[in-house]
């Protein structure tokens, strides 16, 4: 995919470092000069511009980005960023960084907000849900790293759909722990039938996300 992202502070470092690493290509913008330090990620592409202006966004070729993200530490600048990236150039997915509990409010889809973020590490494995259906992502990594928090979208198609999650034959060391379905979050039981659409939140270790994924689409794990 190609991202960009606003704001080249830790928070969009860190991001953009993550995003890399995990193949994507990456454009980070920067309205500070002193900001600008593209020796700290080589590998992104760097853009002295104010995120905040569509003539510095049409430059920037934000039209041709799959993800926006606003991570600056400034909620207002955050909020016109996703409003332009949305209206302007209907850019697919923006996630954007809520710094002020109290404006997290604001960060709808009215502003052009996909997704609001207000713990920065969490906001790479959300960016990167905008990959196809049925991609698994690790949101959060518990205890030291022996277990995760992931992420399947369960496709059309796939051989549990409208099947009881009973039906499911769950790795050992993982659990379904929440489906996320529209606006709801459906706490399971083994009488819950799974939909297409449905966000599958796991609790797993690494060792058997390739079966988590290999139960869910009806793949051979590696």
């Amino acid at each position: 995919m190609r991202i960009a992202i606003a704001g080249a502070g830790n928070v969009g470092r860190s991001i953009a470092q993550e995003l890399i690493g995990n193949g994507h290509e990456v454009m980070l913008i920067e309205k500070q000069p002193r900001q600008l330090c593209p020796e700290r990620v080589p590998q992104a592409q760097w853009v002295l511009a104010d995120a905040c202006e569509v003539s510095s966004l049409e430059e920037a070729d934000v039209a041709s980005c799959d993800v926006v993200v606003a991570a600056t530490g400034d909620d207002k600048a955050n909020l016109v960023m996703s409003l332009l990236a949305k209206t302007e150039f209907a850019v697919g997915r923006v996630v954007a960084r809520v710094n002020r509990a109290e404006n997290e409010w604001l960060f709808t889809e009215q502003w052009g907000v996909d997704v609001a973020v207000s713990k920065p590490r969490l906001m790479a494995a959300l960016v990167e849900e905008a990959v196809t259906v049925g991609d698994l992502v690790r949101l959060m990594t518990f205890r030291q790293g022996e277990a995760n928090l992931v992420e399947i979208t369960l496709p059309k198609n796939a051989p549990y759909e409208g099947k009881p999650i009973r039906a499911v034959p769950m790795p050992r060391d993982a659990a379904l722990v929440a489906i996320l379905r529209g606006k709801r979050v459906v706490v399971p039981t083994p009488d819950d039938t799974l939909e297409a659409g449905d966000e599958l939140i796991f609790v797993c270790t690494a060792e058997v996300e390739d079966q988590i994924r290999a139960v869910v689409l009806g793949h051979t794990a590696a």
